[in-house]
């Protein structure tokens, strides 16, 4: 073999072993997008939105993966630091979304439960928001460019609101990031998908900050890094 092919084969097989590594031996299925649990009000606002589409980075697109944890079926696990959501599935399987991470979200961790879900919300600003960003409305209507987004899940300890929210976005841009305001915002298909999932009482684990537990590490993996599990 040539030097040149020798080095051509040295470099695939560099990528080949990188990726595996990035996996942490894990097995990820990207799911494809699709408007199988869209609503005709859900596709009529999206066409709708004035945001861009802009593509999610493949290390936070939704994935069916290996499921390293002990949480039963059915329950969601928040990891902010690695800025992941996991839905657990049967037979040590979870979907893995890509999230963004607002200040709002690092205020709880714990053990809660859904206690109210809601399409297309409305959003009413904080006083705190409402003074870092002047000349907002009282409230704004549920659509298309709310900055809730398409679903809103709701976190309660027994009957009190832990004021945890996780909904949709019309920043999608910022997937995978952290940011100044909000709780925990997934792409508005992505809070679609997991809202047709999910039910009314489920657990909800959020993990504190600087406790992230995901055996990928995706900051790693967008600047082609190796990942270790943990």
């Amino acid at each position: 073999m040539s030097v040149t092919g020798k080095l051509i084969f040295g470099g695939k097989l560099g990528v080949v072993l990188a990726g595996l590594l990035l996996g942490g031996c894990m097995q990820t299925t990207f799911e494809a997008a699709s408007d199988i649990n869209l609503k005709p009000r859900d596709k009529e606002y999206l066409a709708k939105a004035s945001y861009a589409k802009i593509p999610v980075a493949e290390p936070y697109r939704r994935a069916i993966v290996d499921y390293h944890r002990k949480e039963a079926p059915g329950s969601m696990v928040v990891d902010s630091d690695n800025h992941y959501l996991y839905y657990v599935l049967e037979n040590g399987k979870a979907i893995r979304y890509g999230i963004t991470v607002g200040e709002e979200a690092l205020a709880f961790s714990g053990i809660a439960r859904v206690g109210n879900m809601q399409e297309w919300p409305r959003w009413v600003p904080t006083a705190d928001i409402h003074k870092r960003i002047p000349g907002l409305p009282a409230q704004l209507a549920g659509g298309p460019d709310n900055p809730l987004g398409a679903r809103g899940i709701y976190l309660f300890q027994g009957n009190r609101d832990t004021l945890f929210r996780i909904h949709g976005t019309n920043q999608p841009e910022y997937i995978g990031a952290s940011i100044s305001s909000g709780c925990i915002r997934m792409t508005n298909e992505d809070v679609i998908d997991l809202y047709g999932r999910v039910k009314l009482g489920a657990i909800v684990v959020v993990l504190a900050p600087r406790e992230g537990d995901s055996p990928y590490n995706p900051k790693l993996a967008l600047t082609g890094g190796v990942s270790a599990a943990h």
